[in-house]
């Protein structure tokens, strides 16, 4: 037998499948034979020009069968010839089968239901829609609070996506100062409290009064964070975190990490060997520890934080701006005046979607997960062990579905289900049909009984990507406003997450931004300099791309973990520290380049399958970015030994005269080391925290 077609019927119901194959599908020339996993289709002795097939030899080259199955929540279709050549028709006829199955099974967009929560709960509004979500977060503690979050989220970033040219507005221009006597006034308020406080920590201990507004209750994570030792030990070095507080929230340390993509499927060239990133996120964080932590030491260098405080907009003007908030506990106002404001409130922050309208995000990564504390049985997985990219499907629905899996405290594991996705107005992505999909799809990803786990927390988010073509077509910042994090979108297109890319970029973010502040630099053009952007990260979002599955589009369903098999075969080839280098956004342009090469020459077809995911205009802005990128290499190659020692050789001198130019030739310095992902010594900087105690305060 030989397989001669492979398709994906988005559905769930794959027995609906079999049903309308046997009873509906409409086949001239063949004869329709049922069996219980599809259908046989017999042709009829028929005369070629050698000689007439007779009845008998019908079974052995007559026949094509029809075979269906179900995973990861949708169904898979497979046609064999049993015959030793192409048949009579065959091509028309799998075209016919083809084209029907697209018109009865159409990709679908659902989307959740209004829903009224002062007539019914969460759990009642959601169980005809999303029974398995409803059923397993009635078992996690918080689970209603959690899922109504979920729910929240969800519909915020909808219509956020789907109104993209009217954004909310929320940040208004005030021609002059309306100071009020009763509000307190700040050097920095920061909104969200997850990414902010770990950058407002350390601007507190710089000695900046410091507000934070959280809409949660502080300390609240709805995700895990995992890094590797070298990365955070850029916190160490600006002295954010002592040596023994980092041993403190680490929840495990493991010994490798596994990157393995699905391809039973795939052509030899796109088969591949599991990738082992011993030091990439090996580190997993107990996350809500480390925000205490980052809290505690806000508040003792004279910080506050205002949590369970949503914000409502923003007046700025020539000296100040004014946040106006809500309590939500009592429904009060809150306002406070600061010098400047950061937007750390991530992909659903209104701020960022007013800066940047329908370019606000490019792609996102709806995530969804769960901490499981016990109820795997022996053997399942080695503690020791984490999977950091995995899947074990083909599309599913539209999307290549990905899994990471990280142990944590004792018998814990964190498990995320998560896909490349473009943002699309159609088709948003959805945090609810994801959860679906985990709670049916973990057992067979990992063997488990879903009815013995113990569930202790869910996690999940949209992590958004900005395809950048350089360090200026994301706006990033307004006069006295500025965004980090998830909110500026300026992290990895391969691991998608802000945690990551904040850590890498602080040591730098604090130091520009402490030099605006002293000189008072806080106008949009001198603020849009301070941003976590990489040149030599910017131009790997067309590698991203090519995971994503276009709205509406049909692909063969291998095709993502095909790319992906090979680009990851590329760098199991290598060496540790080059595959490492290069999910730590640390690739160099030479190294880049060589590994792209390879792999076009490894699978010539990946860039044909790259051309057909991206249009024309996407290769255009690429070229933009790999020409930002090669830009930046040449002159860090001819700057960066020497540029940033001379900057802080000449600061005594030209600070004090011209601080804005001082302020942009610092700038310039790390867009030329940090920049292209050779970021400069902490010590080197001349930068670092000094812990305030509250005596000092007082």
């Amino acid at each position: 037998m030989k397989e001669i077609l492979y398709i994906e019927v988005p559905t769930p119901e794959t027995p609906s499948v079999i049903t309308w194959l046997q009873q509906e599908l409409t086949l001239n020339l063949v004869e329709k034979i049922p069996a219980p996993t599809g259908l046989r289709l017999r042709f009829p002795a028929t005369t070629d020009r050698t000689h007439t097939i007779s009845e008998s030899e019908l079974p052995r080259s007559g026949e094509l069968a029809i075979a269906v199955w179900s995973l990861q929540r949708t169904t898979y279709l497979k046609v064999f010839r049993w015959a030793d050549r192409p048949l009579p028709g065959e091509q028309a006829i799998l075209q016919t089968l083809t084209q029907q199955i697209r018109e009865r099974f159409p990709n679908q967009y659902p989307a959740p239901p209004a829903i009224d929560l002062s007539r019914q709960t969460i759990f009642e509004a959601l169980a005809d829609h999303y029974p398995l979500t409803v059923k397993y977060f009635q078992k996690i503690p918080n689970g209603e609070y959690d899922l109504t979050r979920v729910y929240w989220w969800e519909q915020r970033w909808r219509e956020s996506v789907q109104r993209p040219q009217q954004p909310k507005q929320v940040v208004f221009t005030q021609r002059s100062a309306q100071q009020t006597t009763e509000s307190p006034h700040y050097d920095l308020i920061y909104v969200g409290g997850a990414l902010g406080v770990i950058h407002a920590a350390a601007m507190a201990q710089l000695g900046y009064r410091v507000l934070l507004l959280e809409r949660l209750p502080f300390g609240r994570m709805n995700r895990e964070w995992n890094i590797s030792r070298m990365e955070f030990q850029s916190l160490i070095d600006l002295g954010l975190f002592t040596p023994a507080e980092f041993e403190s929230v680490i929840a495990r340390e493991y010994i490798d990490g596994f990157n393995k993509f699905f391809d039973a499927n795939n052509p030899p060239q796109a088969k591949a060997p599991i990738l082992h990133t011993p030091t990439v996120l090996n580190i997993g964080l107990d996350a809500e520890k480390l925000l205490r932590v980052c809290g505690e030491k806000l508040r003792q260098a004279g910080g506050e934080i205002w949590d369970e405080t949503e914000f409502v907009r923003a007046d700025v003007s020539p000296d100040q701006v004014v946040v106006q908030a809500q309590h939500l506990p009592t429904q009060g106002d809150r306002t406070a005046t600061g010098r400047l404001l950061i937007d750390a409130m991530g992909t659903a922050s209104p701020i960022a979607w007013q800066l940047n309208g329908g370019r606000t995000f490019d792609s996102v990564c709806p995530t969804v997960g769960a901490v499981i504390a016990s109820g795997f049985e022996p053997g399942v997985w080695d503690a020791h062990y984490g999977d950091v990219l995995n899947s074990h499907g083909d599309i599913s629905r539209g999307r290549q579905l990905i899994w990471e899996l990280f142990p944590a405290e004792e018998d814990e594991l964190t498990f995320y289900l998560f896909h490349y996705h473009q943002v699309h107005p159609e088709n948003p992505g959805s945090l609810l049909e994801m959860y679906e999909d985990f709670f049916t799809i973990l057992p067979e990803y990992r063997r488990c009984d879903m009815e013995q786990l113990v569930w202790k927390k869910a996690t999940f988010g949209y992590i958004p990507g900005h395809f950048t073509a350089s360090g200026r077509d994301r706006q990033v910042a307004f006069d006295r406003l500025m965004a980090i994090g998830d909110a500026a979108s300026l992290q990895s297109p391969l691991i998608f997450t802000g945690f990551g890319s904040l850590v890498r970029n602080l040591p730098r973010l604090v130091h520009l931004l402490d030099v605006a502040l002293k000189h008072d630099l806080l106008t949009v053009q001198h603020l849009n300099q301070i941003r976590a952007y990489q040149s030599n990260i910017a131009v790997t979002w067309l590698f991203s791309k090519g995971m994503m599955v276009p709205t509406g589009k049909f692909l063969a369903p291998e095709r993502v973990n095909s790319m992906l098999n090979t680009f990851f075969g590329v760098l199991a080839a290598e060496s540790n520290q080059v595959a490492e280098t290069f999910i730590k956004d640390r690739i160099d342009w030479v190294s880049f380049n060589r590994m792209a090469l390879v792999a076009a020459w490894k699978n010539p077809l990946l860039l044909v399958w790259i051309w057909e995911l991206a249009s024309v205009g996407d290769f255009v802005r690429w070229l933009g970015s790999y020409a930002s990128f090669t830009f930046h290499a040449f002159i860090s190659a001819l700057l960066g030994s020497w540029f940033p020692g001379w900057v802080r050789q000449i600061r005594p001198w030209l600070e004090p005269r011209f601080p804005a130019i001082w302020f942009w030739l610092l700038a310039q310095s790390y867009a030329f080391t940090d920049g292209v992902g050779k970021p400069q010594p902490t010590s080197a900087t001349g930068i670092r925290l000094k812990p305030i105690t509250p005596q000092e305060v007082g």
